[in-house]
């Protein structure tokens, strides 16, 4: 995800943070079937960026959800899509800047002829600075880039000027969901998220964050993490009334 509005983002430390906050966009050459759903599905589902959005985000569903969460990098979209499965009463907005990722998640939503899912393949930032404040139910990172080497942490898409973004678009008592299996990034998250006045980590033993949340599916990041020893967690800090 990249910082598209104009503004210069900046680290802790007060530097100007880096532009990007995602790697590569673009992977294997897309078969015929996906790049038809690219050209053809995905501008159908595709978030009106260029336009002001909608006061009431429940007008970009066919049905009106009962509320409405964001995914940030949904990677295949494989958590995205169970979730949309498993509640089809809730409105789900997709972001993914990888065109192959994006593909796969196009045609499990055509196959599924899920009517609840909006994708978007821009920069998150942007997303965030569209829509409208307060209207976010729940924003869930999943195994983010966690640019490990530590001159790229200003990269971390977790910082001081997208929890600012977070706090403005979620409701009262909403929901940012983290999971990560870089311990790092943990402790990153949870030092600037803790610090941030809009956000209450809700664990009150260990077993809070090292349990996944409820129906959660697994993503493939976490079962290779798994399988090279790494020990995942699962943060949930609830939007407070500022």
């Amino acid at each position: 995800m990249t910082d598209s509005d104009g503004d210069t983002p900046r680290s802790p430390g007060g530097e100007a943070r880096q532009a990007a906050f995602y790697g590569r966009r673009k992977g294997k050459p897309l078969r015929r079937d996906q790049a038809g759903r690219m050209s053809e599905l995905l501008p159908r589902l595709a978030l009106p960026l260029e336009t002001e959005a909608p006061a009431d985000l429940a007008d970009l569903f066919a049905e009106r959800p009962a509320e409405i969460r964001l995914e940030i990098g949904f990677g295949g979209g494989e958590h995205l899509i169970h979730r949309a499965l498993e509640r089809r009463d809730v409105g789900f907005i997709g972001v993914e800047p990888f065109v192959n990722g994006m593909a796969k998640a196009l045609a499990a939503v055509e196959g599924h002829g899920l009517s609840n899912v909006r994708l978007c393949s821009e920069d998150a930032v942007k997303v965030l600075d569209w829509l409208p404040t307060a209207s976010l139910d729940r924003i869930v990172l999943l195994y983010p880039d966690p640019w490990p080497k530590r001159r790229h942490w200003k990269r971390r898409f977790v910082g001081p000027d997208n929890l600012d973004r977070f706090a403005r678009v979620l409701k009262p008592g909403g929901a940012f969901h983290f999971a990560s299996d870089i311990d790092t990034y943990v402790d990153w998250t949870l030092f600037h998220v803790r610090r941030h006045p809009a956000f209450r980590w809700t664990a009150t033993i260990p077993g809070d964050w090292r349990l996944p949340w409820e129906g959660w599916p697994g993503t493939r990041y976490e079962a290779k993490a798994l399988r090279e020893g790494r020990v995942p967690a699962y943060l949930t800090f609830q939007k407070v009334q500022v």
